[in-house]
């Protein structure tokens, strides 16, 4: 979930794919573009672009649908990158191109060009100085888990699962904890390569709708699987496989191994990301329903 260094080199793809672009400022000519964008994570190996062709990310698909609406190679910045197997309703993504096109012809041309579980929601012309990671002032995350005794077959791969009965009441109450800046060392990846685990949770709540238990978190930014570690210390509590109060003792502890395990990647979903409202940018989140 973490981005890479300020200036990014993307590469576009298509027949392009050998040239790079360096997404700073719009070129003389270009217009940048921002676009929200839906995607089923099952299918790909995370969001960032992969050289092997047998393990496609997200963005390989989406720069390869761009240029050739665009007719020229065309590199994308995303608001934060997703593991492989994460999903997401209201990923933001912005480019520049040169190419005189009208917000409708990008959104239809770019989605007739992507594969099926891939899909452009909106298009919008954006000033100069937007850029869709830099931009942001905060994003949301929302974690779907199927807490039945059985494990779902329709929506394999888009729910997590947890076979024992959940506490959701007891599980938002443990959450509370995580509200504020901290130093979430203990909620991170041990390779995270985040120069400073402190980061600000604005909101986080978790509720049930039926047999679905749904953690929903917003943050200034987060750390590698930090929902996922989250989730999985949340669960575990709420299971009763570890006492109340374990919450805070991981988050004190400041230590990956006193972290418990980190939940899996199916039932995580990117929902929102919030900008200036001077950007104008469509601000709905949509948080997966079934």
């Amino acid at each position: 979930m973490t981005e890479s260094p300020d200036k990014q080199t993307q590469t576009a793809g298509g027949a392009a794919a050998r040239t790079a672009y360096v997404v700073d400022q719009p070129t003389d000519g270009a217009t940048r573009i921002a676009a929200v964008v839906e995607y089923n994570g099952a299918a790909f190996f995370g969001w960032q672009r992969q050289i092997d062709p047998h393990t496609p990310g997200v963005q390989n698909a989406v720069e390869q649908a761009i240029s050739r609406v665009a007719n020229h190679g065309v590199g994308v910045i995303c608001a934060g990158r997703t593991d492989t197997g994460v999903h997401a309703t209201h990923q933001v993504i912005h480019f520049d191109s040169a190419a005189q096109r009208e917000p409708r012809q990008w959104l239809l041309g770019v989605n007739a060009n992507l594969p099926a579980h891939v899909r452009l929601r909106t298009v919008t012309p954006m000033t100069s100085d937007f850029h869709a990671r830099f931009s942001a002032q905060s994003r949301r995350y929302s974690y779907c888990i199927d807490n039945r005794p059985v494990k779902p077959g329709i929506f394999s791969g888009l729910h997590s699962w947890c076979r024992l009965p959940l506490d959701h009441e007891l599980m938002h109450h443990e959450a509370q904890v995580l509200l504020g800046e901290h130093d979430f060392s203990a909620y991170r990846a041990a390779g995270c390569q985040a120069k400073t685990p402190n980061r600000r949770v604005l909101s986080v709540s978790v509720r049930r709708q039926a047999h679905l238990v749904m953690i929903e978190i917003c943050a200034n930014a987060f750390l590698q699987h930090m929902v996922r570690n989250i989730a999985g210390v949340l669960m575990a509590v709420g299971c009763g496989e570890r006492p109340a109060g374990w919450a805070r003792a991981v988050l004190e502890a400041a230590d990956r191994t006193q972290g418990g395990v980190t939940a899996t990647p199916d039932g995580l979903y990117l929902v929102g990301v919030d900008y200036p409202d001077r950007f104008k940018l469509p601000s709905s989140y949509l948080p997966p329903t079934f």
